[in-house]
C-alpha cells in the first residue's frame, strides 16, 4: 500500500463525511422533521440518554468516575440554553460520549438525516491532510496545479490556531478506547474537514501557516472548495441505455471490486514474500480468502508472510479467529474476560435490535460469581490452530492508529511469538481491553440522534493492565514523516522488506 493510494480512499471518505460542512444545510428540514429542536426535548433526551448506559454499558466509569461523568452530562445538559439543530446536538452528544473514552460507544446523526447527507454537496477546507501528534502535512488539495500546498508541506496553524490546538479541539468529538490519541489523529487524517468544521464552523476562507520550500514559516489564503454537482439526469440517461440480458447473469468468478477492496493478496517470489491487505474483519468472504491464500503460500513455499491492518477497524470476531489458527504457534483464547452486567437489556424500547440481542445473551451468557454474565465460549474455550496449510514463516503485522477492535485482538494474541514481528505505531484499539461484542443501537425519541452502546467488556489480557488505556505498541517503531508523503513512499512498508533482505541475507550466511 503506497500514500498516493491511501490518499485518493482518504479523500473520498473526506468529502462523503465533510458533507454537512455548510451551516446552511444544518437549518434545513429533513424527511419533514423540524429544522431545530426545542430546549427541553434536547436536555430529555441526554438525560434519557444517560439512563440508558447507566443501566446497561459495562464500562461507563472504566475510565472516567462516576462523580466527573455526570459533572460532563450535567454540563451538556445545561448548555442547551436555546433550540439546536439536528448537526449542532449531535455534536453535543459526541463531545460528551468521548468522555466515557469508549471507543466502541459512538454518535451518529439520525437515518433521515444521514440519507439526506449522501445527497448533498457541501462547500468545503480544501485540503487533505494527515495528523499524528503535533504534525499536520498535506496530502492533497482539491484545486488542481496548487502551487502552494503541494504533497508533503508542512501546516503550522489555520486561521490562528496552532496545530495543537486545532487537534485538541477536533479530538473532543471523537471517542476512543482509553487514552489512544492515535486513533483519534488517524480519523482526522480521513475526515480532518469534517472534524474541522465541528470545532470551528464554516469559513469562506482560511488564513492557513506552512512551512515553506526554504524552511522559512509563511501564511496563505485560500478559499473554501465547491464541489461541483452531479448530473442526475445524466445518470438516469446512461442507465436507460443499458440492454436487459436475455438470460439470467451468472455469479463472477472474480471477487467484486468492492470485495477487492477489503482484502488481497500478492506474492514476491524474489523475496519469498506474500503480502496480504486486510481493510476489514467483515462482509468480504474472508474464510474462503484466508484458506484459498494460505493454501497458496504453502504450494509456492512461501517464506515471509506481511499483513497490512492499517485500515482495520475491526468486525467480526469469527473472522480474526480464523485467521489466528493460520498463525498461531499454540492453542489460544479470545481473550480473560467478557462479561456484560446484565443480559436483560433494560430500556428495550430504545434499543435496536434489543430482541436479537436479548436472546444472544441468554444463548450464550452464563451468570458467573461475580454476578455478571460471562460469554463462556470466548473466556474458555481454546481454539486449535489449523494443521492444513498452517503458516510457519516470518509473519509481520502492519498496524497504526486505526488498527481496532478484532484486528486489535489478533495482534494482541500474536505479538511476543517468536515468529512474529509488529511494525508500525500505536493501535487505536485498547492493549489491556476494550467494551464490544454486541453493539446495540440506541435511538433518542426526540432527535432520533442514534449512539452505539457495547454490551461486553472484554478484557484481551490482564496482564497487559499496566497498559491500560493504551494502545499496543509495535516492536519496530516506524512513525509516518513528511519527507516519505513528499516522496510518496511507504516507511512501514520498507522497513518490512528491510528487515526481510537481512533476514534472508543472514540466512544465506549461515548456510555457507
Amino acid at each position: 500500500m503506497n500514500y498516493r493510494r491511501i490518499g485518493f480512499v482518504l479523500l473520498i471518505g473526506w468529502v462523503f463525511f465533510t458533507a454537512c460542512g455548510t451551516g446552511k444545510y444544518a437549518q434545513q428540514t429533513i424527511a419533514g422533521r423540524p429544522a431545530r429542536y426545542a430546549p427541553e426535548q434536547l436536555k430529555d433526551d441526554i438525560r434519557l440518554l444517560k439512563t440508558i448506559l447507566e443501566a446497561n454499558h459495562p464500562s461507563l466509569y472504566w475510565y472516567t468516575p462516576k462523580d466527573t461523568l455526570d459533572n460532563y452530562f450535567a454540563t451538556a445538559i445545561n448548555s442547551i440554553t436555546d433550540s439546536l439543530t439536528e448537526f449542532q446536538f449531535r455534536n453535543r452528544v459526541a463531545w460528551v460520549i468521548s468522555k466515557i473514552r469508549c471507543g466502541h460507544t459512538s454518535v451518529r446523526f439520525s437515518k433521515a438525516y444521514s440519507k439526506r447527507l449522501r445527497n448533498v454537496r457541501a462547500a468545503q477546507f480544501p485540503l487533505l491532510l494527515k495528523t499524528w501528534g503535533d504534525s499536520i502535512i498535506v496530502m492533497g488539495s482539491a484545486f488542481k496545479n496548487d502551487s502552494i500546498f503541494k504533497r508533503g508541506t508542512v501546516i503550522t496553524s489555520i486561521n490562528g490556531y496552532g496545530n495543537r490546538q486545532l487537534l485538541d479541539s477536533m479530538f473532543q468529538f471523537i471517542s476512543t478506547d482509553g487514552y489512544s490519541d492515535n486513533f483519534k489523529s488517524q480519523l482526522c487524517s480521513f475526515n480532518f474537514a469534517g472534524y474541522y468544521y465541528n470545532a470551528y464552523g464554516p469559513s469562506e476562507k482560511y488564513l492557513v501557516g506552512y512551512i515553506d520550500a526554504a524552511g522559512a514559516e509563511q501564511t496563505a489564503l485560500i478559499k473554501q472548495y465547491k464541489p461541483p454537482v452531479r448530473d442526475s439526469t445524466a445518470k438516469q440517461d446512461s442507465l436507460a441505455k443499458k440492454e436487459v440480458p436475455a438470460q439470467p447473469v451468472k455469479r463472477q468468478e472474480k471477487p467484486s471490486p468492492s470485495i477487492l477492496a477489503k482484502r488481497s493478496l500478492t506474492i514476491d517470489t524474489a523475496n519469498s514474500t506474500a503480502y496480504m491487505r486486510l481493510a476489514t474483519f467483515s462482509n468480504a468472504r474472508l474464510r474462503r480468502f484466508f484458506r484459498r491464500s494460505f493454501k497458496t503460500l504453502r504450494q509456492q513455499n512461501i517464506q515471509n508472510l506481511v499483513i497490512d491492518l492499517r485500515e482495520n477497524g475491526g468486525g467480526n470476531i469469527g473472522n480474526s479467529i480464523n485467521l489466528q489458527k493460520y498463525l498461531s504457534a499454540t492453542p489460544f483464547r479470545v481473550a480473560d474476560t467478557v462479561a456484560a452486567p446484565s443480559r436483560n437489556l433494560k430500556y428495550k424500547k430504545y434499543l435496536h435490535p434489543a430482541w436479537i440481542y436479548w436472546f444472544a445473551m441468554h444463548f450464550t451468557g452464563r451468570r458467573d460469581d461475580d454476578g455478571r454474565i460471562h460469554y463462556r465460549w470466548y473466556e474458555r474455550h481454546l481454539f486449535s490452530p489449523k494443521e492444513k496449510n498452517h503458516f510457519n514463516g516470518q509473519v509481520y503485522l502492519v498496524q497504526g492508529g486505526y488498527t481496532f477492535s478484532a484486528a486489535t485482538m489478533l495482534v494482541s494474541g500474536l505479538k511476543g511469538q517468536p515468529n512474529v514481528t509488529v511494525v508500525g505505531e500505536e493501535t487505536g484499539g485498547g492493549s489491556y481491553g476494550n467494551s464490544a461484542v454486541y453493539l446495540p443501537e440506541i435511538t433518542l425519541p426526540n432527535s432520533r440522534i442514534r449512539v452505539t452502546m457495547p454490551v461486553y467488556r472484554v478484557v484481551i489480557n490482564e496482564k497487559a493492565i499496566g497498559t491500560k488505556g493504551r494502545g499496543i505498541l509495535p516492536d519496530v517503531s516506524t512513525p509516518p514523516s513528511s519527507l516519505a508523503i513528499r516522496q510518496n513512499i511507504d516507511p512501514k512498508m520498507q522497513m518490512v522488506l528491510r528487515m526481510i533482505k537481512e533476514k534472508n541475507k543472514t540466512h544465506l550466511a549461515g548456510k555457507e
